[in-house]
């Protein structure tokens, strides 16, 4: 199993503390309703960056802003240092992917073909499928590990394989940023660090800088470089997970008694709950 403090950085000199994307000042929310406010964050270069917190706290709702799926009513998303609502959709999804919670293909669809679509942002009206494309599908079906199911349909895979094949989609698209909106929902546990593990691959191997959100915290910070830690729509805590994962804030932010050991593992902080059944 592949830990955190058994990798190093994706990136290194010049490219390692380079800002990608960025949240300044945003408020986000549905209609009348505000969700978060006044937010600030920066993602770096070549980390992976987990955001934990109870749920409706606006980890998710966060997560679309950065994926130009969520306009701010106040404040802006910036890609590189552009505001991304003023950028062309081709440039922003040539740069970076987002896969929502429990994404869904049309019905029959095939492993080959939902993997294909990640190749979509690279066409035009000059430039149809190519062998660059065809190369880029089969590379991605294969560093997945999922080469094989290719010509099976995508609502016949199991969950971890299904996982799997969306982020095949995101590795062919190319994207330099990805965002995952809770990938390990509704996984066994061994599909989860499956997941997780590939994540780190991409981080460490393919130089992927990664956004997920995620609920299990000793996963998070297992395998994320930065935690960042919501409550109510704003950022309690951001940090490595030494310095987020502590017991006065599982406190506050998740009203949870808990102890905090290191990994057995991993070395990183480990969330024990305090449950009323402790002196039984």
């Amino acid at each position: 199993m592949t830990t955190r403090s058994d990798i190093q950085p994706a990136e290194t000199g010049a490219q390692a503390g380079r800002v990608r994307l960025a949240a300044e000042s945003v408020r986000l929310g549905y209609g009348e309703r505000t969700i978060v406010d006044d937010l600030d964050l920066e993602i770096v270069q070549g980390t992976v960056t987990a955001v934990i917190g109870p749920n409706g706290c606006g980890k998710s709702t966060l997560l679309r802003a950065l994926g130009r799926l969520l306009a701010p009513a106040k404040g802006q998303v910036l890609l590189d240092g552009k505001r991304i609502d003023r950028m062309p959709t081709k440039e922003v999804a040539a740069v970076l992917g987002l896969l929502p919670q429990a994404p869904t293909a049309p019905e029959g669809l095939t492993v080959g073909d939902l993997v294909a679509r990640g190749r979509h942002p690279h066409q035009a009206w000059y430039r149809q499928w190519s062998a660059d494309d065809e190369e880029a599908v089969a590379e991605a079906l294969d560093w997945t590990g999922i080469a094989d199911l290719a010509e099976r349909p995508v609502d016949e895979l199991s969950g971890g394989q299904r996982q799997r094949a969306w982020i095949s989609m995101a590795l062919a698209q190319g994207t330099e940023l990805l965002l995952l909106d809770e990938p390990t929902t509704f996984l066994d546990l061994s599909h989860q660090v499956e997941v997780l593990e590939l994540v780190t691959r991409l981080n460490t191997e393919r130089g992927r800088t990664v956004v997920m959100v995620l609920h299990d915290l000793n996963l998070a910070a297992r395998y994320a470089d930065r935690l960042v830690a919501m409550k109510n729509g704003a950022i309690m805590a951001q940090g490595r997970p030494a310095d987020v994962v502590t017991e006065p804030l599982l406190r506050e932010v998740f009203g949870l008694e808990a102890k905090v050991v290191p990994d057995p593992v991993a070395g990183t902080p480990m969330v024990v709950p305090i449950g009323t059944r402790r002196d039984r």
